[in-house]
Formats: C-alpha cells, sequence, structure tokens
C-alpha cells in the first residue's frame, strides 16, 4: 500500500491540490534523478516536467505493484535517457572554427585529496553513457537486469559499461 494513495485517488479524480501537493513532495528528488543522469540543469527541469505531466496522464496505468515514488522515478530515468538521446542526434553547426582548450595544468607532485565534490566533477567529465549506467547503478540502485531493460542493452553490457565508467573514473581521479 502507497503512503500517499489518498493523495493519488484524488489526483485521478483531478483534484488540482493533490496534484500539487504530490509535485511538491517527489520534485526535489526526481530532479535530482533527472540531473544526475543529464548533468544539464536545463534539461533536468524539461524531465521533470515531462515526466510529472506524463505521470499524471497516466495515473490510471498506475497500478500500485511498486510505490508511486519509484513508479515516478522510471518515468524520469525514461525521460533523462531520451534528453540524452535527443541531445547525441542534435545537430552540430557548420562552424569550422576550432576551439583551442588549455588543459589546466597541475604539479605532478600536488594530488588533490578524494572528496565527494572531487568525486563528483570526476563522473560530470564521464561520457554519457558510462555516466548514465554508473548513476542508474550506484546513485539509483537498479540492477544490471533493470538497466538493460531501461537502456534496451543486454545485462553484460550493461556489466561491462559499469566496469568500463568505473575505469575510467579512477584514471580521470588519478589524473
Amino acid at each position: 500500500m502507497d503512503i500517499h494513495e489518498d493523495l493519488i485517488a484524488r489526483c485521478r479524480t483531478g483534484d488540482r491540490d493533490a496534484h500539487y501537493r504530490i509535485y511538491k513532495l517527489y520534485s526535489k528528488a526526481m530532479f535530482n534523478v533527472g540531473f544526475r543522469i543529464t548533468r544539464s540543469e536545463a534539461d533536468a527541469e524539461d524531465v521533470l516536467q515531462e515526466a510529472f505531466i506524463s505521470a499524471f496522464r497516466n495515473l490510471d496505468s498506475y497500478r500500485g505493484d511498486a510505490t508511486f515514488g519509484a513508479w515516478l522515478k522510471r518515468i524520469v530515468v525514461n525521460k533523462a535517457i531520451n534528453a540524452l538521446n535527443k541531445r547525441k542526434h542534435e545537430s552540430i553547426p557548420d562552424d569550422d572554427e576550432q576551439w583551442d582548450i588549455a588543459e589546466e595544468e597541475t604539479p605532478t607532485e600536488y594530488r588533490e585529496e578524494l572528496t565527494i565534490e572531487r568525486v563528483k566533477r570526476g563522473i560530470e567529465k564521464l561520457p554519457d553513457g558510462y555516466r548514465t549506467v554508473l548513476s542508474l547503478y550506484l546513485l539509483e540502485g537498479y540492477d544490471h537486469q533493470e538497466i538493460g531493460e531501461i537502456l534496451g542493452i543486454s545485462e553484460s553490457t550493461s556489466k561491462s559499461q559499469l566496469n568500463r565508467a568505473i575505469g575510467k573514473l579512477k584514471e580521470i581521479l588519478n589524473a
């Protein structure tokens, strides 16, 4: 039984106050889920809005097999992955100008202390695919079978992507 069953029932009848209360209960956590996958505040805001619209429009498909939060989280994850895929397919401007970005130089004898902020920055530097699998597994708590279903990949591909992501993250943190 979902602890917000009464609110969900009111949402099904079109009660705007119930919609607002559900939104207030879940919006911050769901924004964070979207942001961890997209790494963009603007995309995470779009994902959040699209997910709530979809959830409220499809409340009849919510059967209560899982908590409402878990059901909504799945919608957010799918919307965030769609946003990543859309970003990949966006056209690149026909700008022949090349940008030369100098890498920040740090003395080799100086090693930054391993902090949560440093790990977060390292995760942000991962390619989208690696970051997505790493986020779904470590931060969102999905297992490899679930990640495979969400991303449309095999369970073994999910495992290898996670291992590669961890390896790449170690490289980034040791650089």
